[in-house]
């Protein structure tokens, strides 16, 4: 979805029983672990704070946002501890409950995705330590009868200046909560004092995850707990008509056989036994209205539509005179597939249902729609569903769907037991919400001199936000999220013109996939931007910079990755060189891409060098981190995968079928951070959305042009 920049109101600080307590209504998720991990929210405060001082010299940060890999703990504790002047060794997490109080105003809901979290918390959680800090050191003036402005804070302690005296936080919290509020704004750090945003941190859940004590969704245990895993009808829209379940019972170790409206659960002592038994199942699917459905139905539909009528969803100049007046006109057409999540943490829940509570031990993106999901089911209201959030082990987008909670509770309240559930890796895989499948036509016009005059393109493919937020969709019926890199651009164009043909993928539910409009708007532009440069004759990145004329940023990303890359270099034979150039979720990203074809047409990814202006840099190395990630991630889907339909049924099944890009494919990746004053932009899906683009403008360089993914596919 699209992620904008929403002012923030001024955060309030509430006074909470035996200690200093702040509150915000902020946007923020659910969150856990830390430097200690805490799971107790019925404490003395109210559940929206989110900075807890007690008086024994404890900091804790209620997280805004929940950890699913991209070091957000770090980076948000990082935002109050350099307020507060405190380190990060100090620092406590507890995870923040399913509450209104939560909701952030960049999604909507309660929910951590669209690179938004630093974006939304950059200032909100440093005025939350400054007012804590004020606070503070007002309560130690108060007590020493001194000047405020003669006290300085340190390591979690306030020091009278003069004298040397010192009171620790914990000794001040209780006199500092009766203090009323800063009747202004509090001043924040001025940045060239900055002790911890900037400079590169050991990740807070680093040694957790090292040594194994780290708790994600699929660790959790509970007295008394069995352990279920789940057949639900393989064609989308299916129901279940007859389970014969004699044989699966005489397995050692099945408890029980549960049976709802299109799955089956079977439950034993542990995950082997229930796996066992779920085979040892016959069962009767009714395969409904989309078991005829395949992949060519669904490519069949999108392509269909770039002829007829379409929703106009930008329109800039006369981009079609223009054209038809060019000098040179060009025109492409580009697939992209549907993709599956494949998290390394396949779904799983665990709940308890008894008359009086539901608890839920789960990792999921959106805590609120979680717990809604089952209070519904089991009939509890919400205020007696707890849900107890977990560590994530890769979500991109998988965890902002919560179905599986749904048929978690669903099976849940048919025994009295705790029951975790867990999906095969194929049940994850075939029963996916998966990311669109897209076409894209481009047609542009350049002048005698090779400049580009205009733009026309049409999006024809799915609205995500139209099943997941509806009321987001914009009264014209576009999905502003595929707008993406496709309007706001890194570049000057004269004049564009764009619609938008919806087409739903029968036979699938689509869903967010670490980016959708980002990720698709960038193979598409950046590829036809490629075609471009090649029509008019000239070098891609020259091409490209006298492009960015009112964008200093964006020119600046590409003559660093064009310089630290080498381009113009030579390359060995069968070697190709590509760059891509995007704005994004609020960052610039330029990136230089290095394959190696061989003659039989496998391609090596040898290098990806990448320049980023993503804003102040709150930790380095997550930024680094998350562009890497991205980048790896990204390749996996844009060299190999792609989910494929057979009557109805999803053929990949593994990562045998739905390939993961190995350590020996893996590139040699450099990032070099651009430093900036700007606010922060998002990071976490823009090395996913270079990804495709710089690929493939990589491999059209050694004599043949992609515009389908998987690159590695069936080529028009």
């Amino acid at each position: 979805m699209e992620i904008g920049r929403i002012a923030l109101s001024r955060r309030h600080a509430l006074a909470g029983a035996g200690g200093l307590l702040l509150a915000a209504m902020l946007p923020r998720g659910p969150a856990r672990a830390g430097t200690r991990i805490v799971e107790d929210q019925t404490g003395p405060f109210a559940p929206n704070a989110f900075v807890r001082i007690a008086p024994d010299d404890g900091i804790t940060l209620i997280l805004p946002n929940v950890e699913m890999g991209q070091g957000i703990y770090t980076g948000e504790a990082m935002l109050i501890a350099e307020e507060l002047d405190v380190g990060l060794e100090q620092i406590q997490i507890e995870a923040a409950p399913p509450d209104d109080a939560y909701v952030t105003k960049l999604i909507g809901i309660q929910a951590t995705g669209g690179s938004t979290s630093t974006i939304a918390t950059w200032t909100s959680l440093r005025e939350a330590g400054a007012v804590a800090r004020t606070l503070l050191v007002r309560a130690a003036a108060d007590r020493w009868q001194v000047d405020p402005a003669s006290c300085q804070t340190e390591a979690g302690m306030v020091r009278h200046v003069p004298t040397g005296r010192t009171l620790s936080y914990g000794e001040l919290a209780v006199e500092a909560a009766a203090l009323p509020l800063p009747a202004g704004p509090v001043a924040l750090r001025d940045p060239s004092t900055f002790r911890l945003i900037g400079h590169a941190q050991h990740r807070l859940d680093g040694p957790a995850k090292v040594d194994g004590t780290a708790v994600f969704g699929i660790d959790i245990q509970q007295p008394g707990m069995k352990i279920g895993t789940v057949a639900a009808c393989p064609v989308m829209g299916g129901v279940l008509l007859h389970v014969d379940d004699s044989a699966a019972r005489r397995v050692p170790g099945v408890r029980d056989v549960l049976t709802i409206g299109n799955a089956v659960c079977v439950v034993g002592d542990h995950y082997w036994a229930a796996r066992k038994g779920l085979e040892a199942l016959t069962i009767t699917w009714d395969e409904g209205v989309n078991a005829t459905v395949s992949t060519g139905t669904v490519y069949n539909q999108l392509h269909e539509a770039l002829q007829g009528p379409a929703v106009v969803a930008h329109a800039k100049g006369d981009a079609k005179g223009a054209i038809a007046r060019a000098a040179i006109r060009v025109e492409a057409v580009y697939q992209q597939p549907l993709l599956a999540h494949a998290t390394m943490e396949p779904i799983n829940c665990t709940i308890h249902v008894t008359p009086e509570r539901c608890d839920i031990w789960v990792g999921t993106q959106v805590p609120m729609r979680a717990r809604d999901s089952a209070a519904e089911v089991t009939g509890l209201p919400k205020e007696k569903v707890f849900l107890h959030n977990q560590y994530i082990g890769g979500g991109f987008g998988r965890r902002l769907e919560h179905e599986y909670v749904t048929q978690a509770a669903q099976f849940a309240r048919q025994v009295s037991y705790p029951l975790k559930i867990i999906w095969s890796r194929e049940e994850d895989l075939t029963l996916d919400r998966y990311r669109p499948a897209y076409v894209d036509r481009l047609v542009g016009g350049l002048d005698a001199h090779g400049n580009l005059v205009a733009l026309s393109h049409r999006i024809v493919g799915p609205a995500v936000v139209a099943r997941w937020a509806p009321e987001a969709l914009l009264p014209n019926g576009v999905d502003d999220d595929l707008l993406l890199a496709a309007v706001e651009t890194p570049y000057a164009i004269p004049a564009m013109f764009l619609d938008y043909a919806r087409r739903e993928a029968p036979g699938v539910v689509t869903a967010w996939w670490r980016g959708v409009g980002g990720t698709r708007g960038v193979f598409v532009i950046e590829s036809f931007i490629d075609e471009l440069a090649a029509a008019a004759k000239a070098d891609p990145v020259a091409f490209r910079r006298r492009m960015t004329g009112d964008h200093p940023r964006a020119r600046a990303v590409l003559d660093l990755a064009a310089e630290k890359a080498e381009w113009g270099s030579k390359l060995p034979p069968g070697g190709g060189r590509g760059v891509a150039l995007q704005y994004v979720f609020g960052s610039y990203l330029a990136t230089v891409m290095e394959v190696e074809m061989s003659d039989g047409g496998t391609v090596l990814v040898r290098r990806a060098v990448v320049a980023a202006d993503c804003g102040r840099v709150v930790n380095p190395d997550q930024v680094v981190a998350q562009i890497e990630g991205g980048l790896i991630f990204g390749l996996s889907a844009a060299l190999f995968n792609e989910v494929t339909l057979e009557n109805g049924r999803v053929r990949e099944k593994n990562f045998n079928t739905y390939r993961v890009l190995r350590m020996n494919e893996s590139p040699a990746i450099e990032v070099h951070l651009i430093d900036s004053a700007e606010d922060p932009g998002g990071i976490g899906e823009t090395g996913t959305a270079a990804a495709a683009a710089a690929a493939a403008n990589a491999m059209a360089a050694t004599g043949r042009r992609y515009r389908r993914l998987p690159l590695t596919g069936t080529q028009a």
